[in-house]
């Protein structure tokens, strides 16, 4: 059993008092005195050239203090990319400048081209109605194929065409690829549509900039998952500003899933803007301009072919994916749909030969960058549908397939240039096959049938990869930035100890879950453990939380720390205790020499730390205090299988989950309540995908669905109660913790569950219906079942 407040305890999340309570402190809250106000026009035409900018009659009105165009960024840096991939023939990708404020065109609706700053900002809304723009509508490009061919609208004048990049992995694979489908016994053959999505955190993007120009600092207030990479990719690139100069601070944020890893512009402005204007500049956005401004997700075209032996062993894999880009390249935007997602194509099978071919595409569009899973739902889509798709034709039993195929022993190199530690996808099916009652299932379809409904069952398997690492290969890929994190440990004199991390929390739990992981290294209570986050000047550099790092990553820099500090509070204690520091041994807060009931207290070490007077000062330093950088030596791989039960109601079309089951292998646990949160999350966000969400535009650019009057959030009945087990442990091999990461897990395992289970429904019906694009909408499902009617 694990200790109280330890490894394995479900503790409740202590930073959950503050946010239940109202004392949450989030960007929106922080105002600096004598702070103004930024209003950003934007553009609502999705291509234009820009004729002229007249700000005369707007610089006139009460409380304008000033209007900054595009002019007044000339000398300033591109927001900058920070992945550059190199596509199949050897070249590096096309990449286009990114402004901070449109110049000379605007390239997507939401495109800023002004900026007014007052003293309040209802004063700077109004004067953005009295600038004159002239604007040259130019025809827009929406649709990727359409942006690839000759002739299409270029959305960047400087590039010799819409293609970003055309990447092929692997290349050496491909002849014997396109041989095996060629030769193959049966082929399944499906293409398919990512929808793409706004993430929509609870919590919409702010940026408060200040300057001192008494010593020439900058800080900036930003709503971010990772303020080290801000400082270094703002400070760097875009404004000049040396590091010692900028610090960034990240409190509280109010959810992130993706979105706000990247850096993005308005905090370019408002920093540039508080040393311009010497006073503070604060910008909070609209839900509207969230979602012409924040970088969307997903949006993937695919056709994707899967080839079968006459025994049906998968032989082979090959996919075509056209990628949207949007107007502009977002931070991580380039690798999101080749190193994250072509690499785990492979999935949980054994498939021999496997080629992965993406065409990344500008587009008239908002920038597209990770969301919730990044690249590893798109390929876990595709696979799990071709494999059920595969089932179907073939008249075999979905999970007999999959178990078919299976990986079963590791470590395993797949054909894809990525290398499986541990795992065990039979294990998950079984635990999965468990608690979703699948031997119940025919007698709930029945049930459901009396009552005049559909009922589907859909099943699928993921793996993923996180915490992108190690830091020389992914610089390999294209990162332009390493992928290590660190932490500092700081013992105080009294024992308490506070824990300085370069992960970021908005919803992870960190300040609870990192506690327990060093109460249980000294064995002391979690309370005297504080974890301090989200501040440059407080922090050591690390690069923040996304991809199911922190724990991972930054867990493990934090287990090095506690190691070095547990090793000079040993030598501390060996000479309080007149021993060798090699028989020291702590457990329960207590250093005791071995075979002996000689014993001195932790909060004893660790005052004599800062009172040394019992000990040499010419052996051991003063001070309890270690930091440690951790660069991992791998991904680290979790996988699960899920099971989607679902009612179709034949005379609308309405899809309603009735159960979902997630048999998950995150390796060790650290604190089974959190976890099990971040996959109901998932779950929900999966579910929203797959029924309910996609940001739509027409053919010329404009946002159709740029409100939540247009664009549906799941709602708490569109989700069931869940049925979530992570009882299969297969401990990653190569990070101290053995974990392997679960943020992201339910955002990538329950589309593919929820699309296979309808689809399930109505062909079970005796609709002949092979596929079909998310979302689900009622019209959408009431149309296959009713076509040709």
């Amino acid at each position: 059993m694990p200790k109280d407040g330890g490894i394995g305890a479900a503790t409740p999340r202590r930073e959950d008092v503050r946010f239940l309570t109202g004392n949450g402190k989030y960007t929106d809250d922080i105002n600096v005195r004598g702070q103004a106000y930024v209003h950003f026009l934007r553009s609502d035409i999705a291509h234009a050239k820009i004729n002229g900018i007249d700000t005369s009659e707007a610089e006139k009105m009460d409380g304008v203090i000033r209007v900054f165009t595009g002019a007044d960024f000339e000398a300033v840096g591109s927001i900058p990319c920070g992945w550059q991939v190199t596509d199949r023939h050897g070249e590096a990708m096309q990449e286009p400048r990114h402004p901070v404020l449109a110049h000379g065109k605007v390239r997507h609706v939401g495109d800023p081209i002004c900026a007014i700053v007052a003293e309040t900002y209802e004063a700077a809304r109004d004067a953005a109605e009295a600038i004159d723009l002239d604007l040259e509508e130019l025809p827009a490009v929406v649709d990727m194929k359409e942006a690839v061919k000759d002739g299409a609208p270029k959305v960047h004048d400087e590039l010799t065409s819409n293609l970003c990049y055309d990447w092929g992995f692997v290349e050496d694979n491909r002849a014997a690829v396109d041989e095996a489908i060629k030769n193959a016994h049966h082929v399944t053959t499906l293409e398919l549509v990512n929808n793409r999505l706004v993430a929509n955190p609870m919590e919409p993007r702010v940026a408060v900039g200040d300057y001192d120009r008494s010593d020439e600092e900058h800080t900036l207030y930003t709503t971010s998952q990772n303020p080290h990479v801000i400082r270094l990719l703002m400070g760097a690139f875009v404004l000049g500003i040396p590091e010692h100069k900028l610090r960034v601070v990240a409190p509280d944020v109010g959810g992130g899933f993706g979105t706000k890893i990247f850096h993005y512009a308005e905090e370019a402005f408002v920093t540039f803007a508080a040393k311009e204007l010497n006073r503070p500049v604060k910008w909070t956005a609209s839900r509207s301009e969230a979602f012409m401004s924040d970088a969307h997700g997903r949006d993937h075209i695919t056709k994707i072919e899967l080839a079968l032996d006459k025994d049906n062993n998968f032989t082979a894999l090959r996919t075509e994916t056209y990628a949207n880009m949007g107007a502009y390249l977002s931070t991580f935007a380039p690798s999101v749909p080749t190193w994250l997602h072509g690499t785990l194509m492979a999935g949980n099978y054994k498939t021999p030969l496997i080629y992965v071919n993406v065409k990344a595409v500008f587009t008239n569009t908002v920038p597209v960058d990770a969301y919730r899973g990044a690249g590893r739902p798109e390929a876990t889509f595709q696979l799990e549908r071709v494999v059920d798709k595969a089932a179907r034709e073939l008249g075999v039993d979905p999970i007999a397939l999959r178990r078919q195929n299976f990986i079963t022993e590791f470590p395993y190199a797949t054909p894809v240039a990525v290398e499986y530690d541990t795992g065990d996808y039979n294990a998950t099916m079984d635990k999965l096959t468990e608690i979703a009652d699948l031997s119940g299932f025919e007698a709930r379809r029945k049930e459901s049938e009396a009552r005049g409904k559909l009922r589907g069952l859909g099943l699928n398997c993921y793996i993923e990869a996180c915490g992108i690492a190690p830091s020389n290969l992914v610089g390999q890929l294209g990162a332009r930035a390493g992928l290590y994190d660190a932490a500092t440990v700081r013992v105080n004199a009294t024992g308490s100890i506070s824990v300085m991390v370069g992960a970021h929390s908005h919803g992870q739990g960190h300040e609870t879950a990192f506690p327990q992981v060093v109460a249980d290294m000294i064995g002391i209570d979690a309370s005297q453990i504080d974890i301090v986050h989200g501040d440059t000047a407080r922090t050591p550099f690390g690069m923040g939380t996304y991809g199911s790092r922190s724990l991972a990553v930054c867990g493990s820099a934090m287990v090095k720390a506690t190691e070095k500090i547990i090793n000079k509070a040993k030598k501390i204690a060996a000479h309080l205790l007149e021993a060798s520091d090699e028989d020291i041994e702590l457990a329960d807060g207590q250093f005791t020499v071995a075979g002996t009931d000689k014993s001195v207290a932790w909060g004893d070490v660790t005052l004599a730390a800062y009172v040394p007077h019992n000990y040499p000062l010419e052996d051991i330093e003063p001070g309890l205090e270690e930091t440690a950088f951790y660069d991992p030596a791998n991904f680290t791989y979790p996988s699960g299988a899920y099971a989607c039960e679902v009612e179709v109601d034949p005379d609308t079309g309405k899809v309603t989950i009735e159960r979902f089951a997630a048999a998950d292998d995150f390796g060790n646990i650290i604190n089974p309540m959190i976890v099990s949160g971040q996959v109901h999350g998932g779950l929900a966000q999966g579910i929203g995908q797959a029924l309910l969400e996609n940001c739509a535009y027409d053919e010329d650019g404009q946002i159709l669905s740029a409100s939540y009057m247009d664009y549906a959030m799941p709602r708490a009945d569109d989700v069931p109660f869940y049925s979530v087990d992570h009882s299969c442990q297969t401990p990653c091999t190569h990070n101290p913790l053995g974990v392997k990461g679960c943020g992201e897990a339910g955002a990538i395992g329950s589309p593919p569950s929820v699309v296979n289970a309808v689809l399930d429904a109505l062909n079970a019906a005796g609709h002949d219906v092979p596929h079909l694009d998310m979302p689900l909408t009622p019209s959408k499902v009431w149309d296959a079942m009713n076509k040709g009617a």
